[in-house]
């Protein structure tokens, strides 16, 4: 895909589906940061359990959900937490994300960020229990982030998500900002382009988890 195809693609999907929110906030007025990363959390765990179960697999629900600020973060086999980040750790099952750092593109981007960075880190705790073996991270990585354009889909097209208008670059936005500057495969903390992450998750938004 080209840069234009790819936008085109990713603004065709969010301004269809805009930016999303349980139906039940919706109906009390409810709009928080605390209430998007708890709903992202819980239906992105509910959807992969869902999909175990149709595999004949069974799902391993996360350890914990942490939050931190700055470097007060959970180490992960031995390695600190850094601020501005968000990770799964596959030694502790766990995820845990910078708040203040989250909080401020919910605030900045609107809550679509929280609904791609949560869904991509469940990404790769399902790469984790699917024993799934790359032999590059940026590999790892667009794999997460087609996961979670799956991720999404399935959950706006149960109605476990809906849609609202007025938010169409949410999405966009957010895996533009997380993309790579340049196209180094070879450098182990790639994690791909912005074209690359777009076109990742339009992959799977578009077909499903199945395509990842």
């Amino acid at each position: 895909m080209t840069r234009a195809l790819i936008l085109a693609a990713v603004l065709l999907l969010v301004s269809a589906c805009g930016i999303v929110r349980p139906p039940s906030m919706d109906t009390t007025g409810a709009d928080n940061f605390e209430d998007d990363v708890r709903s992202a959390f819980t239906l992105t765990e509910a959807f992969w359990k869902q999909q175990f179960a149709q595999l004949g697999r069974t799902y391993r629900p996360i350890s914990d959900f942490v939050p931190y600020s700055g470097t007060s973060g959970p180490s992960c086999g031995g390695q600190p937490s850094t601020p501005n980040n968000a990770f799964y750790c596959p030694a502790g099952h766990f995820i845990a994300y910078d708040q203040d750092w989250m909080q401020a593109l919910w605030d900045q981007m609107g809550d679509g960020s929280v609904y791609v960075i949560i869904p991509h880190e469940f990404g790769h705790s399902v790469q984790a229990q699917l024993q799934t073996s790359f032999e590059l991270n940026v590999q790892m990585e667009l794999q997460a982030d087609c996961y979670a354009g799956g991720t999404l889909s399935a959950l706006v097209n149960s109605n476990a998500l809906r849609t609202e208008e007025g938010d169409e670059n949410e999405l966009l936005i957010s895996l533009e900002a997380a993309g790579d500057p340049t196209d180094d495969w070879l450098n182990p903390a790639a994690h791909g382009t912005a074209e690359q992450r777009q076109e990742s998750f339009v992959t799977g938004y578009r077909n499903g988890v199945g395509a990842c």
